[in-house]
């Protein structure tokens, strides 16, 4: 068993199991909040009954994670700077997968407890800010180094506009389906409609195929979203204890490593086109001596570049199979490839570069990382069955709160379906462009949109709650996070 995962001794392997418990933990309180709100608007309207819903959700939740690739993954990963991410296999990596998985959970399971839909995606983005810009402090570097903060600026961005555009939105969708169907009977609550013996009707057949349809699409987007958080921090996880086994893919093919050996030779050529527009102060030796016993750390520098792209070739050359690679030039690989990536990113911003050459370095950037971004089927597995146990056991709370709290009345049939294809459009878009956004902001916006275009009212009490939670999950995770990885890293 050890072996399989690559494990030198049983010490690492109990650390290890500790770490991934951490990360499968988030993720089960992740389906608590964000999963449940897939399902919400089905099970709230009984169009499905509960757990047929939340199993049905699982399986798709699976099938996005399975089917969505990792750029999302990658996108929260590249949240941090490139030089604590070449430096993960040290205990300081270590220690910032602990407390920015601590802080998440902390934060995640006491807004569940209340039953407030509180975004996962918020808290993590937070955490990660915070032993970021902490781990910069530790280093006596600027916070600005602390962060990407080109990447975190995106990813705010998104989080903060998706849930605006679903409240908007949904409110228009659900105002055209009033005006096209004004007596349909799509515009009553469940609760006005019931049988003889006070029992709820199921909505109308195409109400209801709607509302299904529509669940399972927001599940499979969120797992093709949210699912993938889960699988970079396991990646994470993974290259921070056995680096020798997960710092690059193993399985990579012969043409994959041809492919990222032709883009270094293309790189090298952006590099020598625009070396006079990307010079920079000198900084710290590309390898220098922590101050105390601890391994080598290593600095991505522009004007190591053409060295790095030197080592690199050397060591992809006449390699069909990373496998045949020792150890250490693994990880060098690794290393430099983040490195070139960097490179390749500053290049992209240069005011001269003309929108072909702009996506000829895309192209460029995408098969130099295609080696280190990736994640073992296992994986994506684990995570997958985690996000659907969280939902079978949690959804409950989440589902009265959206159903009955955000409105003064009850959800309507009309708008269950137009916050749900509102959130599967908005989600899905954002995967395209790996941008990672809130299913839970997303969903709730949207259905406050409905209940705004119904002239339903609002309530007040939750519309708070939600806010305030909204509002606070950034600084107080970040907060957590740096205090937990300033006391980790004084033991790692």
């Amino acid at each position: 068993m050890l072996e399989f995962f690559g494990i030198p001794n049983i010490w690492i392997g109990l650390s290890l199991a500790l770490a991934l418990f951490f990360v499968l933990a988030f993720e089960f309180i992740n389906g608590f909040h964000d999963t449940a709100n897939a399902v919400a608007t089905v099970i709230y309207t009984k169009a499905m009954p509960p757990y047929r819903a939340v199993m049905l959700s699982g399986v798709f939740n699976f099938l996005g994670v399975l089917l969505g690739g990792v750029g999302v993954a990658y996108a929260i990963v590249h949240l941090l700077p490139v030089e604590l991410l070449i430096n993960v296999d040290t205990g300081r990596g270590l220690a910032m997968v602990f407390s920015l998985l601590a802080a998440a959970i902390a934060w995640n399971f006491g807004t569940w407890y209340f039953g407030i839909p509180a975004s996962s995606s918020h808290t993590l983005i937070g955490s990660i800010l915070g032993v970021g810009m902490t781990n910069a402090i530790l280093n006596n570097l600027s916070v600005a180094e602390g962060v990407n903060w080109q990447k975190a600026l995106d990813i705010v961005m998104s989080l903060i506009f998706s849930p605006l555009a679903g409240f908007i939105v949904a409110g228009l969708i659900l105002l055209g389906l009033k005006r096209w169907r004004p007596l349909s009977k799509m515009h009553t609550a469940p609760e006005t409609r019931t049988t003889d013996t006070n029992k709820i009707k199921k909505p109308p057949f195409w109400n209801r195929l709607v509302l299904v349809l529509s669940a399972m699409a927001v599940s499979f987007v969120h797992g093709s979203n949210d699912g993938q958080k889960g699988v970079g921090l396991i990646m994470l996880v993974l290259i921070g204890f056995v680096p020798a086994q997960y710092v690059i893919n193993l399985d990579a093919s012969p043409y994959q490593i041809e492919r990222t050996r032709d883009a270094a030779l293309h790189m090298r050529q952006f590099y020598l086109r625009h070396k006079t527009s990307l010079s920079e102060p000198a900084r710290e030796p590309l390898l220098q001596e922590t101050q105390v016993a601890t391994p080598l750390r290593y600095r991505c520098e522009i004007s190591h570049t053409e060295e790095t792209l030197q080592d690199l070739l050397q060591n992809l050359n006449g390699i069909e199979n990373f496998g045949k690679l020792n150890n250490e030039k693994r990880v060098n690989v690794r290393r430099e490839l983040l490195c070139l990536d960097d490179m390749a990113r500053q290049i992209g911003k240069l005011p001269n570069l003309s929108a072909p050459e702009k996506d000829d370095l895309n192209r460029l950037r995408k098969d130099l990382t295609a080696a280190t971004e990736y994640a073992p089927v296992w994986v994506i597995f684990a995570i997958a069955l985690a996000l659907g146990l969280g939902t079978i056991v949690g959804w409950k709370r989440v589902v009265i709160t959206v159903g009955e709290r955000i409105g003064k009345q009850g959800m309507t049939y009309a708008q269950g379906m137009s916050a749900q294809i509102t959130a599967a459009l908005a989600i899905g878009a954002a995967n395209l462009y790996s941008l990672p956004v809130s299913t839970t902001h997303v969903l709730s916006s949207g259905v406050a949109g409905t209940m705004v275009a119904n002239r339903s009212g609002l309530h007040g009490g939750t519309i708070r709650a939600i806010l305030i939670a909204w509002v606070l999950t950034f600084p107080a995770s970040m907060l957590l996070a740096a205090i937990l990885f300033w006391l980790s890293s004084k033991v790692f």
